[in-house]
């Protein structure tokens, strides 16, 4: 095997590798390891030199599996030498530059726009969408909202009429609780979710009776897409399984 196809293992994993006997099961596992540490410093205000250790030795990372996945490109989209063009404006690819460039500010000192700096500093909380490609199970449940996205769009859209409707009954059975339409859009769809912050609610007895039919309703309509995707993942459970036996 060429040099360029084991990198090409190395990166992408596809599901052909079985025939080479090729397992690179570590890569993807220090890639994860490595979103999952960049991101730790989100969740901190201050900076210190433990932080910025980390952001360059993963930004380094993430820009030896960017330079891989270009090398690469052509055997993954088998369109010659023109994947070399395409492939840095797929949505993963620019993905990657998203989580990459924001890191690179930082090597320049006179960059003075703090502000675009504070902007940029934000993309790097799209490193968490990386692991959607070393994930074999985030992989697995893509799929299930692919292949039952029809049925999905159904429950939205019976739920996106539920909340309008719901919400013109209560705005006009008890107006002088919602200032707007607006506001009863947002009670309707925190009845259907069942939250119930309690900021907004209904003080007559008919708004009290919508409320409880509609919480009701909402229970019901939370639970189909519930439903729908356990069984489906279920479904892409059984097929890896029967997949592994054959």
């Amino acid at each position: 095997m060429s040099f360029r196809k084991r990198l090409f293992y190395l990166v992408e994993s596809p599901d052909d590798n079985n025939e080479e006997n090729i397992s690179f099961d570590w890569y993807d596992i220090m890639m994860m390891i490595a979103i999952i540490v960049s991101i730790v410093p989100l969740a901190f205000k201050s900076s210190n030199l433990a932080f910025e250790i980390i952001d360059k030795v993963t930004v380094i990372i993430f820009i030896i599996d960017y330079i891989l996945r270009l090398f690469t490109s052509d055997l993954k989209l088998k369109k010659g030498w023109r994947s070399f063009f395409i492939y840095p404006i797929t949505p993963l690819a620019i993905l990657d530059l998203l989580t990459i460039l924001p890191s690179l500010t930082i090597v320049n000192n006179g960059f003075k726009l703090f502000k675009l700096v504070r902007l940029l500093r934000t993309f790097r909380a799209f490193r968490v969408f990386k692991a959607v490609r070393y994930s074999k199970s985030i992989r697995t449940v893509l799929n299930v909202f692919k292949k039952q996205k029809e049925s999905l769009l159904v429950v939205c859209g019976i739920a996106v009429v539920y909340v309008l409707i719901s919400a013109l009954i209560i705005f006009n059975v008890e107006p002088d609780s919602f200032k707007n339409y607006f506001d009863a859009i947002y009670w309707a769809t925190v009845s259907l979710t069942t939250m119930g912050y309690g900021d907004i609610y209904p003080i007559t007895t008919a708004g009290r009776i919508v409320t409880m039919i509609s919480s009701f309703m909402g229970i019901a309509i939370v639970a189909l897409p519930a439903g729908i995707i356990t069984s489906g993942f279920m479904d892409e459970l059984n097929k890896e399984k029967e997949n592994k036996v054959l």
